[in-house]
């Protein structure tokens, strides 16, 4: 409490009531999370080191064998599942294809057919997504081009030297600002999550007030960060939504490196998005021409000092001769020697910096190395470091109009490197720009390039070790339709190694996954999604912000830990008790009126709900014990927390093994 409360306290009595009644709850609730916990947390990080937990009996299907399993043709149409009940397959596909199911999803799907289902998230301009548009439209930036970011939320240093101040004085603006923000800005759905303790929130939120704090240039990523999140949650186009993920990790730009915030939202919006779907040059030359691409590798700074001295030397003899044709028209720079010159200072600059921006000039090597090691043909493709360097030439010149002001794609004659190029046995000689036009189709059509990314794919939506004979033949259709992701999706879908026993919940949820499908599995109102956003970050995937160019892993190996586990299980049971500001679980509609009251209810309706009751005997065990506490059948400490009980059991079940796996 500030001390300007502390001196009228009458006057906070109800408020100061309310406050401890919270601490009080939140105290208890600490105390049965860790002990809840602690009953867990071993049992999650064994199940999860392993690399598949498939020899787990599942209902339905728990003595069956292959040939036991029952199929209605309605629901899977021509999909070659042959070891995975129908449920299972519905499960897996919601879980892979998707964030995962949202509660009765799997009984929709199975009414329209999965095959149906499946058509239409790769065809996903057929589906209308219109209702999240709509929930997208309070974050401004989204809309807003790089050149309009660069003016609307300028950097510190700028804005302080545009406002004729100090930055301390902008930064105490500033500040006013983001108190300003607090004090007009109205309570938003979130009011009923627990409310600052500090006496001064005007009725708001935690998360609004979090919200309304975010000021400047951080706004930009927060709002795209939030925008991510409620995409994954409440898009009916779920794999358009889990393809964005996956080529933004493709081909990764880091948020905190000097402008790149800035233009990152046209990156995401104008170049990774309406490609997902496409062709894969399209893609990969979107990506090339993307000034967050260009500034995050360097691109943009690579010239060729050759080509650019020639260029400068013939710049100047056409000034001569301009000059000999019109005397006086073009007037000569005075030089350090010439009198008129004041003290030679002005020319002496002038042509020191010339001499240094020539010295400074280079082929960059970064995007060049990247774009082969990375992006297209993979690191094992046999190419040299002079492939690097020729391929960087080719793409010298490629580099972005005023970064800070009009921060577009432009290309400067001056600065490529002309001549032909040798690039893995390709000679590249189109001339100018097309040059790296030429190279990067080379690349995108190379056969190395259909292994590697096919076998991106099938990592990512089979299992971390994927099998050949599927990636040989992912890779035959990249060939064959000259790298459509679509068609190379599909062949992938319709494989019986996506739908065998070894590929159902073969991946770990990756911490963005883990909170995109729990917040759908709650059915939860996410009115407020930084602290989701937060919540990311913690379990170690800042979105936005992973530094190297090779972007987060999908792999097991890189989530398990102790300390990931134990957030994993944190955020788990903070989601279901409702203590996630800015979201909203309603467990009765979920679980039942009567789950609060009946432990056992409450565990089935979560198993059957959460994971379609598809539980090892282990799991179910070890959560069955957890409700003999004494803890979980104690009565209500206060009027808000009559349902403490049935959220720990909630968040328990989306700790579970079964739920971390997709």
């Amino acid at each position: 409490m500030k001390p300007a409360q502390r001196a009228q306290p009458c006057t906070k009595t109800a408020s100061s009531m309310r406050i401890v009644q919270r601490t009080r709850h939140r105290a208890a609730l600490a105390a049965l999370a860790s002990a809840a916990v602690a009953g867990c947390f071993f049992i999650a990080a064994r199940a999860l080191a392993a690399p598949n937990p498939n020899s787990v009996p599942v209902r339905n299907a728990a003595t069956s064998s292959p040939k036991h399993i029952h199929l209605d043709r309605h629901v899977i149409g021509e999909l070659p599942i042959t070891e995975l009940t129908e449920d299972q397959a519905i499960l897996h596909a919601l879980n892979t294809i998707g964030y995962g199911p949202t509660p009765g999803e799997v009984q929709h799907v199975k009414q329209i057919g999965l095959e149906t289902w499946i058509d239409q998230q790769l065809n996903p301009e057929s589906i209308d997504d219109s209702a999240l548009d709509a929930r997208l439209a309070k974050y401004s930036t989204l809309e807003m081009s790089s050149q309009q970011l660069l003016q609307q939320f300028p950097r510190p240093k700028q804005a302080a030297k545009q406002a004729g101040e100090t930055v301390q004085d902008y930064k105490q603006q500033l500040a006013q600002q983001r108190r300003a923000a607090m004090e007009s800005t109205p309570p938003s759905m979130s009011q009923s999550m627990p409310q600052s303790t500090d006496g001064a929130d005007n009725g708001m939120s935690r998360a609004d007030q979090m919200l309304a704090r975010l000021q400047g240039p951080n706004r930009i990523v927060a709002e795209l960060s939030m925008a991510k999140i409620e995409r994954a949650v409440y898009s009916q186009r779920q794999l358009e939504a889990v393809m964005e993920d996956f080529w933004f990790n493709h081909f990764n730009v880091y948020a905190a490196k000097g402008l790149d915030r800035y233009f990152l939202t046209a990156y995401v919006r104008d170049t990774i998005r309406p490609n997902t779907m496409g062709k894969f040059q399209d893609l990969l030359t979107a990506t090339a021409q993307s000034p967050a691409m260009l500034f995050y590798l360097d691109n943009w700074l690579s010239a060729d000092p050759a080509a650019f001295a020639q260029r400068q030397q013939q710049i100047a003899e056409r000034r001569a001769r301009l000059r000999a044709i019109f005397p006086g028209f073009f007037p000569q720079m005075p030089q350090a020697s010439q009198p008129g010159a004041e003290n030679g200072s002005q020319a002496q600059a002038s042509q020191a910096a010339a001499r240094r921006k020539l010295r400074d000039l280079a082929v960059n090597e970064n995007y060049g190395r990247e774009v082969m090691e990375l992006h297209t043909v993979g690191v094992t493709a046999g190419y040299t470091q002079q492939d690097v360097i020729e391929m960087a030439k080719c793409l010298t010149g490629w580099t972005i109009q005023t970064p800070r002001r009009d921060p577009g794609f432009l290309f400067r004659p001056a600065f490529h490197a002309e001549g032909p190029k040798t690039v893995m046995g390709h000679t590249i000689d189109a001339g100018g720009e097309q040059d790296g036009f030429a190279a990067l189709e080379m690349l995108a059509n190379d056969p190395h390039t259909a292994r590697h990314i096919s076998t991106e794919l099938a990592r990512h939506f089979v299992s971390d070790d994927p099998p050949p004979a599927l990636v040989d033949r992912m890779t035959k259709e990249y060939e064959a339709s000259g790298g459509d992701i679509r068609s190379v999706l599909r062949v992938m879908i319709y494989s019986p190694e996506f739908w065998s026993r070894k590929a159902y919940r073969a991946k770990v949820k990756t911490p963005f996954e883990l909170v995109a499908s729990t917040a759908r599995a709650l059915n939860a109102n996410v009115d407020v999604a930084l602290p989701l956003v937060q919540w990311t970050a913690r379990m170690g995937e800042p979105l936005f912000l992973c530094q190297p160019p090779n972007g987060y892993s999908d792999k097991a190996e890189t989530w398990v830990n102790s300390g990931a586990l134990l957030n994993r299980l944190n955020f788990a049971l903070a989601i279901a008790t409702n203590h996630a500001p800015g979201t909203q679980v309603d467990l009765a509609a979920l679980l039942g009126e009567d789950a609060a009251s009946n432990p056992d209810a409450a565990l089935d309706s979560a198993l059957n709900i959460f994971l379609d009751g598809q539980v090892s005997s282990q799991t179910r065990k070890t959560l069955a014990s957890r409700l003999q506490n004494p803890q979980f059948m104690q009565a209500k400490l206060d009027a808000q927390s009559d349902r403490v009980s049935d959220g720990l059991i909630a968040g328990l079940v989306l700790g579970s093994p079964e739920f971390q796996h997709r």
